[in-house]
């Protein structure tokens, strides 16, 4: 009986270790690319035995019969000259049974490889096979950025680039959008004809079917089935997880991280490189875009302005294009930020840069010169949307820098912009027509030709809170401090007009929330200076319409309105990209946005919470509030990156991704106005329990304003 068990035991223990080494076997990768090479550092994590080589061609020669060979894109973008496959090297493959994955060849029997590389810019990756599980389906996406690829024909791939509406999904399929294959198979050898190995730099995503594109090509290479495993590298992420406790202290570095990342990013134009500002900003404002600013560069102290941000392309590398537009809206907004962060953290050299900043919008840039200064044109008193288009006045840009300087102002305790401020809110005052509607924008030529009395004077209704509201909040202040009935009675026109046209008649753009969002902050104001039933109703309404979109995480939800919006439809894949565009595809999308809805909605909820006392009001801010300290991005390797909010935000993935349709303000797009600016001022409110309203009470506008208001309301 003994040597039954003892031969059972040893027959035991030699299949153990069979089965071992089998798995070592499985785990054993020649590797020809960088030791810093994503993929390589992805094997190496999860427990394989990699053998690194100079050449393919080494690589090949030398693996062990049987095992896998990776041949990646060294020195990708630039074609490599050495990842050359020829027959031979095949054959020699062939012979011993290798499994090969090639990315990025400048040579492959069979393949007419082009010299050099196309670069793309919208495009995705789409799934075109079923082998990739019910996790990654035919047609579903991954974002890979500013993606390089070889354009060749291939038969049956596995993945293609292509530019198509959708999220995570090509919704309108591949019809009529011209397709680059990715990732397919030739001589049993899987090729890809970029580099999908610089997935991380890169910053390609979603994490899941990025994860699951690789698991598959390590599993057909090494014929080890195990999927990737462990926590995935990302060099750009959230501050915390959806459910990670926020330490006590959370808010307070948000808003630091938040306001220190102006300087991060050498956003503050410097003397020494102006001219690259002149240059990338252009004469037009069309296409203000260009490389980041070195962080050798040093930082200007604001008396030059502030730039916008980031666009929303993704080199390569990870880094991202900036915005060189010098807007006037962001001007506003960021000097209210850095006052409002100086206030809290006691920060001198927040505060002054704020003085600079305004002084630069009102004083030495020509966004109120010319004309606009001139007490005796029509044009008098107008901001410029931009240095670039001075003779251009969008209402919403108008307010949000108004606001901005006025919250600045409050935040330093002075008065000395009163005057330019009060002249700014009449001018558009008095260019807003009979019903309480501006418009969307007008042009300096027309109101100098026409005179402010042809736009006092005219009908006019446009139920576009994202356009309008916010200008409707400023004369609601103004009329608090002076009592200037028109400004009230024009103002409640408007909104009893754009209340009942609630929700089919409004011009919603890129998200129905984004103008509920809006409408939120004069509903609140105009309770404050005429607290009636009616008012409050009209406010309870608005606030229950947006929140029945809000997220157990705090995040609210974008959703498209009926109809057509402002923008261009997506009809067809071409139309990706070609205009201004909502972050989703369809309603139900877990998407919201920093750009149009949350950063504008936690404001706007913070000031009709403390102007109601709504304890229900004040709960939605705070998880709202703790959504956006969760959201901020952090990284290391990316310091323009680090304490910025994205416009996108997936918050069921807990990722930043949407449709990056927008041709202007896409997915991972920053601004230093309209995103961060709002977000960092509410963050120190919330942790102050004050408002706007409160920080602006003892303006000294009264005086001022009355006197601005008597001169300028004169009929020409």
């Amino acid at each position: 009986m003994f040597w039954r068990i003892k031969i059972t035991g040893t027959l035991l223990a030699l299949c153990m270790t069979i089965a071992t080494q089998a798995q070592l076997f499985k785990k054993t990768i020649s590797f020809y690319g960088s030791d810093k090479n994503d993929l390589y550092l992805l094997l190496k994590e999860q427990g394989y035995n990699i053998k690194r080589y100079s050449n393919p061609e080494s690589a090949i020669r030398s693996a062990p019969a049987g095992t896998g060979v990776f041949i990646t894109a060294d020195h990708y973008p630039e074609m490599d000259g050495k990842n050359r496959i020829s027959e031979a090297l095949l054959r020699t493959a062939a012979s011993r049974e290798l499994r090969l994955y090639v990315e990025y060849p400048s040579a492959y029997p069979g393949l007419d490889l082009p010299g050099k590389p196309l670069e793309t810019h919208l495009e995705r990756g789409v799934v075109t096979t079923g082998l990739f599980g019910a996790g990654l389906p035919r047609l579903a996406l991954l974002g890979i950025h500013n993606c390089y690829v070889l354009p060749v024909d291939a038969a049956d791939p596995l993945l293609v680039l292509a530019k198509v509406v959708g999220v995570d999904k090509a919704e309108l399929g591949l019809d009529s959008t011209k397709t680059y294959p990715l990732l397919f198979r030739k001589n049993g050898v899987l090729i890809s004809t970029t580099a999908l190995s610089n997935f991380r730099t890169g910053r390609y995503g979603p994490e899941q079917p990025v994860k699951t594109v690789l698991s598959y090509i390590i599993a057909q290479l090494t014929g080890n089935r195990t999927p990737v495993t462990g926590k995935w590298p990302q060099d750009v992420r959230p501050m915390f997880g959806r459910a990670e406790p926020l330490p006590e202290n959370a808010r307070r570095n948000s808003i630091q991280k938040g306001v220190e990342w102006f300087a991060n990013g050498r956003f503050y134009v410097h003397p020494s490189w102006k001219a690259d500002w002149m240059k990338y900003g252009g004469v037009d404002g069309l296409k203000p875009v260009g490389p980041p600013v070195s962080q050798d560069k040093p930082n200007g102290d604001g008396s030059l302005g502030i730039i916008e941000g980031h666009t929303s392309t993704i080199y390569y590398d990870g880094s991202q294009q900036y915005r060189y537009w010098m807007r006037a809206d962001v001007q506003g907004e960021a000097s209210m930020a850095l006052a409002a962060a100086g206030q809290l953290l006691n920060n001198a050299d927040y505060k002054t840069r704020a003085i600079n900043i305004i002084n630069f919008l009102f004083k030495t840039s020509n966004l109120r010169a010319g004309p606009k200064n001139d007490p005796g044109s029509p044009a008098f008193g107008l901001i410029g949307w931009a240095t670039t288009n001075a003779g251009t006045f969008y209402g919403d840009d108008n307010a949000r820098a108004i606001l901005g300087a006025l919250g600045a102002a409050g935040y330093l305790k002075t008065d000395r912009w009163d005057k330019e401020l009060a002249e700014a809110i009449m001018a558009n005052f008095r260019t807003t027509g009979k019903q309480g509607f501006r418009g969307e924008r007008l042009e300096e030529n027309d109101i100098i030709k026409n005179g402010w009395p042809y736009y006092y004077n005219r009908d006019l209704e446009h139920p576009s809170p994202h356009f309008e509201s916010w200008m409707w909040a400023l004369y609601l202040w103004l009329y608090d401090k002076t009592h200037y009935a028109p400004l009230l009675e024009r103002t409640k026109e408007a909104i009893a007009i754009t209340m009942k046209d609630y929700p089919d008649k409004w011009k919603w753009g890129s998200s129905l929330q984004t103008q509920r969002a809006r409408l939120i902050l004069p509903l609140a104001w105009l309770v404050r200076v005429e607290d009636t039933p009616q008012h409050r109703r009209w406010l309870d309404e608005m606030i229950r319409e947006m929140l029945k979109y809000q997220d157990e995480s705090g995040a609210i939800r974008e959703e498209l309105g009926k109809g057509k919006g402002m923008f261009r439809e997506l009809k067809s894949n071409n139309d990706y990209g070609s205009d201004e565009g909502s972050l989703i595809s369809q309603n139900g999308q877990k998407i919201s946005c920093m750009l149009y809805t949350n950063n504008f909605a936690v404001f706007s909820l913070h000031e009709a919470a403390l102007a109601t006392g709504n304890a229900g009001y004040m709960k939605a801010v705070k998880r709202l509030a703790d959504f956006l300290t969760r959201i901020q991005v952090q990284s290391s390797k990316h310091k323009d990156l680090d304490g910025a909010w994205f416009r996108a935000f997936d918050y069921g993935k807990w990722e930043y991704w949407a449709s990056n349709s927008d041709a202007g303000w896409g997915a991972w797009c920053t601004l230093t106005g309209w995103i961060q600016s709002w977000i960092v001022t509410t963050q120190a409110q919330i942790l102050q329990q004050q408002s706007f309203w409160d920080v602006t009470k003892n303006s000294g506008m009264r005086s001022t304003g009355t006197a601005v208001i008597d001169q300028m309301m004169k009929k020409p």
